[in-house]
């Protein structure tokens, strides 16, 4: 891995603060990069409790040793990086985060399937793209796979897959697990992450039509309360396993998905890792 002092890690803008994105700043974090989180309303979080989204509202949230802390000034962000093991995360607009100093990586984690991700190669040594819609040499300079077939793949040519509509599978469920907003709207709730909920019980509401349990579970993810929400996009998430239900932490995806990122970023920018093997750990 890169160790360098602190001051001149190399500085990272990773856009997205859902839970892959989180667990991608968990590693380049534990390799010693300084990493800047920025949020995009579009889509909602709804994993907050595998995530560092939540740190935007005041609330400690630590991954994979990594502890997000919300930054709204440029002071902010260099207070919060002298600790290496810290994430600043930020609703900071992109030319103001630039004035920091040079970025060295961005990566989009944003996974939003339905948009074309934008050319930001022009702004740091090395852009990563994860999850569809991005191609490399054309919107990136090299990318991850998200599909479940080949969840972490590293792409150093060609395209991602496209988004399928398929929901990877948990507990024997896919996309019955999770609730999608038929429409936009306000979306409000008082249960928690993490409760014990039956099929059929009302977990909110968007604008006035009651939300549902789509099955029994533990509930994995939920939009937070008082967020604006899009037509067609994820509100929340159910985990039918029981005892085994994970709603906290790094899952193995995004662990292999986070490792993966830091080898591919090394590939570029680390000369004496050229010639290291991309690894899983």
């Amino acid at each position: 891995m890169i160790r360098t002092p602190r001051a001149s890690r190399p500085l990272t803008l990773l856009l997205g603060t859902n839970e892959i994105a989180s667990a991608i700043a968990a590693k380049l974090t534990e390799a010693m990069f300084a990493v800047v989180m920025r949020h995009d309303v579009f889509p909602p979080v709804i994993r907050r409790g595998m995530s560092f989204h939540d740190a935007l509202f005041g609330e400690r949230r630590e991954v994979g040793g990594a502890v997000g802390k919300r930054a709204d000034t440029l002071a902010e962000i260099a207070r919060i990086h002298a600790d290496p093991s810290n994430v600043a995360v930020t609703t900071m607009h992109l030319p103001d985060i630039l004035a920091l100093r040079s970025l060295s990586v961005i990566v989009d984690a944003r996974m939003q399937k339905h948009r074309t991700p934008l050319d930001l190669r022009s702004f740091a040594r090395v852009t990563v793209g994860i999850g569809p819609g991005f191609e490399v040499g054309v919107n990136c300079d090299t990318a991850i796979e998200t599909h479940p077939a080949q969840t972490g793949a590293i792409a150093l040519r060609g395209a991602t897959k496209a988004a399928d509509g398929r929901a990877r599978a948990i507990g024997g469920a896919g996309r019955e697990r999770f609730v999608y907003s038929e429409r936009e709207g306000i979306w409000r709730t008082s249960v928690d992450i993490g409760a014990d909920i039956s099929k059929g019980l009302q977990l909110g509401c968007l604008g006035q039509k009651a939300i549902r349990a789509p099955i029994t579970g533990v509930l994995r993810g939920i939009v937070r309360d008082g967020s604006q929400v899009p037509t067609g996009v994820k509100l929340l998430e159910v985990d039918p396993r029981g005892r085994q239900a994970c709603w906290t932490g790094m899952d193995e995806r995004g662990r292999v998905i986070g490792c993966n990122v830091v080898a591919a970023v090394e590939k570029f920018i680390s000369p004496q890792s050229r010639d290291r093997p991309l690894f899983h750990r």
